[in-house]
């Protein structure tokens, strides 16, 4: 029994209710739509953290953000705790990664420990496989070595503007938001990026590797700030070509980046919540179209049917649902409710629907379990993660579309504010974050009504600082308009005893782990001299 190619593709900021595979009318995504269809959708999958760096922690090591501790963007992975390509690359594969988000992949945080190669689309110098470079021998060579030398010098200083908040707050401003968001390749460069892993995997076809592959692409094309090309505007929304009200609205949205993240203090005007949320669909279906050529590509390959690949988000993205925009603060269904979708042609059925509920971080566990199916590699898992082993078999997603949940159809969300946000808003608008309770953590569960049915109707609680806020039945209010509370005090009550356990839980985990490092970039005195001599500082 050989161990499959995994494919793990994260759809940066992508909301489960803007696939027509969860429901959504407008027909965006017949690419996603279609390989879905061939695999397993999981109905109900809950992202563990509501924004990036959290939540790729919990999909690299397998733990709520409580318990692996990386919850800001100064945080990065102990390096004692196993990342999931470590692994990996114990087991013998080969292992590189395609991003396209600086946060993951440009930010000394850990994320792209064990890749045997990894490409960052992100950042003001990319770096990008060799075949992607369009100059011919022998300039390609000295275009590549300028490129690592100016990427030497400039990484440093985005690291700064991720994790200083005087360099974050500057950075905010709505003069600098589309130079360093275009400049700086913000949002990557996704098409290219996907391109370049289908020609990576048809060369790698002929190259005939005897080594599986473990492939992470991270695609970020549905994040502020929206630039879908024409043709997409056009087939979603074709009354803004026309209106000049509608293209100074995305103007003046994607400039002012503070309010990415920031409650609304007034509600969003109906042309100005129209255009956010048409955009928003057309950059998903640009997003589907490219993706179109990626599945494709996995199509053709000999190892196709024996390729495991997963698609998921990070999270999702507020687009004035609840009085929020982006996703800093909240655990809301536009947020931590995610696509989670399985294909594996020689293991899983076409057409399975998996309504229980599950938590995207049991990707880790699904993962390693299906790379280690002989006890031989079942041993080196259980060398690399010790005592954490035993999970790995617990946990692993298989169960669940067997029918046999190891954590009774319950799924659970931690959301820490980021906090370089937290002092955006109280230098500019320190009411909201009174107003809208944004230095509070919450939690959430999702689980059915019934234990003993988990594909009944999930219902929802969220805690706002332990303490029992809101009470949601997902099947007839999946906006989660209706705050049942005071109408159903024994749920509530079950459910705050679940998430109490959940909290115990996490925190005996928190501390039988090694403490990740912080990086303090404030205090690197070369990096202030070399941010003084490209005046970003007095």
């Amino acid at each position: 029994m050989n161990s499959p190619d995994i494919i793990l593709i994260v759809l940066d900021t992508q909301r489960a209710d803007r696939l027509g595979c969860y429901g959504h009318t407008r027909p965006i995504t017949p690419n996603l739509d279609r390989f879905a269809a061939g695999g397993a959708l999981f109905e109900q999958a809950v992202s563990p953290a509501q924004w990036t760096i959290p939540s790729h922690a919990s999909l690299f090591t397998g733990l709520y953000p409580t318990a692996h501790g990386v919850t800001q963007s100064s945080h990065s992975i102990g390096s004692g705790r196993p990342h999931l390509a470590q692994v990996l690359r114990q087991l013998g594969y080969e292992t590189v990664g395609f991003c396209n988000n600086p946060l993951v992949g440009v930010l000394n945080n850990g994320f792209k420990r064990g890749f045997g190669a990894f490409y960052n689309y992100g950042g003001a110098f990319p770096s990008l496989p060799r075949n992607s470079n369009p100059w011919p021998w022998p300039m390609n060579r000295v275009a590549e070595a300028y490129t690592q030398f100016l990427r030497r010098i400039s990484y440093p200083i985005q690291n700064f503007f991720g994790q200083s908040d005087l360099a974050f707050r500057v950075s905010l401003h709505a003069f600098l938001t589309p130079l360093w968001s275009k400049m700086a390749n913000f949002k990557g460069q996704n098409e290219r990026s996907v391109d370049d892993v289908v020609t990576f995997l048809e060369e790698r076809e002929t190259a005939e590797s005897d080594r599986p592959l473990f492939l992470f692409l991270n695609l970020m094309e549905t994040h502020l700030p929206f630039w879908p090309p024409g043709e997409f505007i056009d087939r979603v929304a074709p009354y803004f070509r026309d209106s000049k009200e509608a293209r100074t609205i995305l103007r003046t949205w994607n400039r002012e980046a503070y309010r990415w993240a920031a409650p609304l203090a007034e509600p969003l005007g109906e042309l100005e919540s129209r255009v956010l949320n048409d955009i928003y669909d057309a950059e998903v279906a640009y997003q589907d179209d490219y993706l179109g050529r990626l599945f494709d590509g996995l199509a053709r390959r000999n190892h196709a049917r024996d390729t495991l690949t997963i698609i998921v988000a990070d999270h999702g993205d507020g687009l004035g649902d609840h009085g929020y925009f982006g996703h800093a603060f909240v655990a809301y269904e536009e947020l931590v409710h995610v696509p989670l979708i399985a294909h594996w042609p020689a293991r899983l059925a076409a057409e399975t629907r998996v309504a229980t509920p599950v938590s995207t971080r049991r990707i880790f566990h699904t993962l390693l379990d299906a790379a280690a199916p002989t006890p031989e590699l079942a041993a080196v898992v259980d060398e690399v993660l010790a005592d954490d082993a035993p999970n790995v078999r617990r946990l692993s997603l298989r169960h669940t579309l067997n029918g046999r949940d190891p954590e009774q159809a319950t799924a659970f969300s931690e959301v820490y504010p980021p906090l370089n946000f937290v002092k955006a808003i109280e230098s500019r608008q320190p009411d909201l974050l009174r107003d809208f309770r944004c230095l509070s953590n919450r939690r959430a569960v999702v689980r059915p009504a019934s234990a003993d049915a988990p594909s009944a109707a999930p219902l929802k609680l969220i805690h706002v600082d332990d303490t029992p806020d809101e009470l949601f039945d997902l099947a007839a209010d999946p906006q989660e308009q209706a705050n049942l509370l005071a109408q159903r005090p024994a749920t509530v009550a079950a459910l705050d005893r679940a998430l109490g356990q959940m909290a115990q839980r996490v925190a005996r985990e928190r501390d039988a782990q090694p403490a990740g490092a912080a990086v303090d970039l404030d205090s690197d005195e070369l990096l202030q001299q070399r941010l003084r001599g490209l005046g970003y500082l007095e």
